[in-house]
């Protein structure tokens, strides 16, 4: 795709294999504190419960279905709640759950019909929403191909039938829509040949002088296999002394353009996610003080790279990740000091509203430690939980505004005491109930009663 063609399909950045392998919490196995076990009997609300339950129930706006398409007035309410933002977060409590899927699917779709909205941004590289984008705007291509080949390594977990299906509506929606909407990558563990092919055809068009250094500056990364899993193992394998010298080449280049006579910023985007992505190969992630580095980095850069695109455009955006990421604060501070969502409200302000999942209990899709893939279960959720006081509210799947809610003073006081909640990483075992304030996480919260494991597109559909 050429950089013309960019302008118009908007993608950006990726994070490294390891990184993304946890997709969030921390590798070390353990209990699920918020998980009630089999056959506890019920245990009866206190007053204070019961006067939190009633006050969320006032503010709370059932969900018809957690599955996209058909009639949208019960999202009526939650179109409101966005408005004023430019971007707004979209969590996942779990990347392997199908409902947190489709219901996220849901409310884009809504957002995209009445408010506009036109990017659905990712946890996946600038070079994969390329190609998605390509499909999107064209038709070109078999959206589960480009997603087997491109959704590898750390980020198979996202090879999915509800992605499939998301991208498929959004192909449809561009063939008759009022407005075009794309995929936007602020990942950067990635980046396939045509990406430097990009820079280098652009530079011999504007900035001819600086094509051969350009090269030289590239020439390790260009060298790398093809395919995303194996050129991301090539690019591990390499001694760290050479990942540090193709990182100072990577910055380099990015320098040179940064300062040409001539600019386009699409260029300088491209050249900086190259950089990033190249400084990511460079951490030791056995040192926790690199990896903690790493992955506050990693934060915000998606961060500045959806704020890039938003600013870039003029246009309303919803970034898609887990809660971890689109939450204001660190469920895992040890692991992620400060999160995509505290840069996106230091970067863009009140333009900003985060948006987290819940759930009381269900099953997810997990990377294993051998690097292979299972379906867990989780929940249901105990006493003292954000999820089990949630799941008393009358509604079995609902949405609702916390900023609302915590004018009832039993409310706001729940809303800001950190309790067990389920933050479901990417990889097992795990312990996915570190403890959460939802009030100081989040301004709106979709709950539902019950997931499901994400499906996997069949190999013979691939």
């Amino acid at each position: 795709m050429t950089h013309a063609s960019l302008r118009r399909s908007i993608v950006p950045a990726a994070a490294l294999s390891l990184a993304l392998a946890a997709l969030l919490g921390p590798a070390a196995a353990g209990a699920a504190a918020a998980a009630a076990p089999a056959g506890q009997a019920a245990v009866r609300p206190t007053a204070s419960d019961r006067d939190v339950v009633a006050g969320l129930e006032r503010y709370a706006h059932p969900l018809r279905t957690a599955e996209p398409g058909g009639p949208a007035g019960d999202l009526a309410a939650f179109a409101s709640m966005t408005r004023g933002a430019s971007i707004v977060g979209f969590g996942e409590a779990s990347h392997g759950s199908k409902e947190v899927f489709t219901v996220k699917d849901r409310l884009f779709r809504q957002l995209v019909r009445r408010e506009g909205f036109s990017a659905y941004a990712m946890e996946i590289s600038w070079s994969a929403a390329t190609r998605l984008n390509t499909y999107l705007l064209t038709g070109k291509g078999d959206v589960r191909q480009i997603m087997r080949e491109e959704f590898q390594d750390g980020y198979s977990l996202l090879d999915t039938e509800e992605l499939a299906q998301l991208f498929s509506w959004m192909r449809e929606y561009n063939r008759t829509g009022s407005h075009k909407i794309r995929v936007v990558g602020m990942d950067f563990s990635d980046a396939d040949p045509e990406q430097y092919e990009r820079i280098l055809t652009w530079a011999e068009g504007n900035e001819p002088a600086l094509a051969p250094e350009l090269r030289r500056h590239y020439a390790a990364l260009r060298a790398l296999p093809t395919g995303v899993a194996a050129r991301m193992a090539a690019y591990n394998a390499l001694p760290l002394a050479e990942r540090k010298t193709i990182a100072k080449d990577a910055e380099a280049a990015y320098q040179l353009l940064s300062k040409a006579g001539k600019q386009d910023p699409w260029v300088l985007q491209e050249a900086r996610i190259l950089s990033h992505m190249a400084t990511e190969y460079t951490v030791d992630w056995s040192d926790p003080a690199q990896a903690k580095a790493a992955s506050r980095h990693r934060d915000r850069t998606m961060a500045e790279t959806a704020v890039w695109w938003q600013r870039q455009t003029g246009e309303r955006i919803v970034v898609s990740a887990h809660n971890g990421h689109v939450s204001y604060e660190s469920a895992v501070p040890e692991y992620y000091p400060v999160t995509m969502g505290a840069d996106l409200r230091e970067l863009a302000g009140r333009d900003y509203l985060a948006v987290g999942t819940s759930f009381y209990g269900g099953d997810y899709r997990a990377k294993t430690a051998t690097g292979g893939s299972g379906t867990y279960s989780v929940g249901p959720a105990a006493p003292g939980s954000n999820e089990y006081t949630l799941d008393q509210v009358r509604h079995r799947d609902f949405y609702v505004d916390l900023r609302e809610a915590g004018r009832n003073p039993a409310v706001k006081s729940w809303l800001n005491t950190e309790r067990p909640t389920f933050v479901v990483p990417g990889r097992y075992p795990n312990d996915p109930t570190p403890p959460l304030a939802l009030g100081r996480a989040f301004d709106v919260v979709v709950h539902l009663h019950h997931v499901r494991a994400s499906v996997a597109v069949p190999p013979q559909s691939k």
